[in-house]
């Protein structure tokens, strides 16, 4: 009988993404297969919680609305600058993606959405935010996951210092 996916587990697996105009915007067709840890927010909520249930070998096709994806378009994200602040080596074009520094320290993208005299708008949302997607997918191998997993996907995770067992850490 066929492993079932459970929360935690190891799973191997190809998918397609679409719009609802059926064009697609990733796939992992001609590729390694995705591999993740099921349930443990690796993926968008939507596409994690698919997984759980699934054998090998098993493929279903699922919607998920905008939500469970990668939310709604946020209008704080959408941001104008200085041209200035952008340096003199960049030469900004509409469409492009460029680095955001927030005040954490950490570097966020954003897309370049209009360019004025002196100011550029920039929108740091999700490209896909606000879109309902519809994805493919193909479970080709799914197991608990082995402490090398472990080390490899949740590397703060605390499995080597003694739990039983991975599944659930």
């Amino acid at each position: 009988m066929a492993e079932k996916v459970e929360k935690g587990y190891f799973v191997q697996l190809h998918y397609t993404g679409t719009f609802k105009d059926g064009e697609t915007f990733d796939s992992s067709k001609g590729k390694e297969p995705l591999e993740v840890l099921a349930g443990q927010g690796m993926l968008i909520k939507g596409f994690d919680n698919a997984l759980v249930g699934m054998t090998e070998g098993e493929e279903k096709e699922i919607d998920i609305k905008a939500d469970d994806a990668y939310g709604q378009p946020n209008d704080e994200l959408v941001k104008t600058i200085p041209k200035k602040d952008m340096g003199d080596d960049l030469k900004p074009e509409v469409g492009m993606t460029i680095g955001i520094r927030a005040p954490t320290g950490q570097v966020f993208p954003a897309t370049i959405k209009e360019i004025k005299d002196e100011d550029i708008i920039i929108d740091a949302n999700h490209p896909l935010a606000g879109k309902d997607l519809h994805f493919k997918l193909k479970v080709i191998a799914t197991r608990k996951p082995s402490e090398e997993d472990m080390k490899k996907f949740m590397p703060q995770s605390s499995c080597a210092d003694g739990c039983d067992s991975c599944s659930g850490c």
